[in-house]
């Protein structure tokens, strides 16, 4: 990997990746990258090698594919070292809608089991601090976390890198509450934070109770109140909304030879 200190013109905010959702929930998942890169502190340099035998692939749907996102999880943990990015055509996932109302202030994505979709995510490769870190910030240490992290193999997910390498599997974090559907008990699509957020408000008059009639308030009532975060997330399952992703059989224990997950870092932002 090049780690070169770069030029001004690859600082995060010269590329505009600096947004952060957790600051603003309703940018949600955040910008992406256009291409792979490394990223390396607050800039992201250009990458010139795409797999990384000594690091973990993890495949990322949401915010973790946002540059922004990502610094800032890693420096409050004291993490600089650099994670690498890479763009990858991926076959036999979709990006649909977590089953719960996040303490950040939105619904988060989550992946879904789609034999037929074809899309384009990214593959953070962690090394152990940093994977200890994104798998605390999901929640996985915790009994009651939201998100469970799983082993995608291939043929069932097939994740090929901008070199046309096939990664023989990825990791990724599958909801442990499953997802949203479509009405038809189909996984929906993630269409984005502020039209998901003003879409269920529209549908669930009890969730208009709780959180207010616009997206401006259900972000600040979510982040001022995790208690009604939870009550959000039951009433998804009250109303009936939720299916399961098609992922849950990928969930296993931790492999022995595979990194230790942070329970000791910061609390999870889930």
């Amino acid at each position: 990997m090049d780690g070169g200190r770069g030029t001004d013109a690859r600082t995060l905010e010269a590329l505009g990746l600096a947004g952060v959702p957790r600051d603003d929930p309703l940018s949600y998942p955040g910008v992406w990258p256009e291409r792979s890169g490394l990223l390396a502190g607050d800039r992201l340099l250009p990458l010139d090698v795409l797999v990384h035998e000594d690091r973990t692939p993890v495949l990322a749907v949401g915010s973790n594919a946002s540059p922004g996102q990502l610094r800032r999880k890693m420096a409050l943990s004291g993490i600089r070292a650099p994670v690498p990015m890479v763009r990858a055509r991926v076959t036999g996932l979709a990006v649909g809608v977590s089953a719960h109302v996040s303490r950040m202030g939105y619904v988060s994505a989550s992946p879904v089991r789609a034999p037929d979709s074809v899309g384009e995510l990214f593959v953070t490769w962690l090394d152990d601090e940093q994977l200890a870190v994104v798998d605390t910030s999901e929640g996985v240490p915790l009994p009651g976390g939201n998100f469970r992290r799983a082993w995608l193999p291939a043929p069932e997910v097939r994740v090929e890198l901008e070199d046309r390498q096939v990664l023989t599997g990825v990791y990724a974090y599958v909801n442990r509450r499953g997802v949203l559907h479509d009405g038809e008990g189909v996984p929906r699509a993630h269409p984005g934070q502020r039209a998901l957020i003003g879409e269920l408000l529209v549908r669930l008059p009890r969730l208009r109770e709780m959180f207010g009639v616009t997206p401006e308030e259900f972000v600040a009532r979510a982040r001022a109140d995790a208690a009604l975060c939870e009550r959000g997330t039951l009433l998804f399952a009250e109303e009936k909304l939720v299916t399961a992703s098609g992922l849950e059989a990928y969930v296993r224990p931790r492999r022995p030879d595979g990194p230790a997950t942070g329970a000791s870092l910061s609390p999870p932002w889930m």
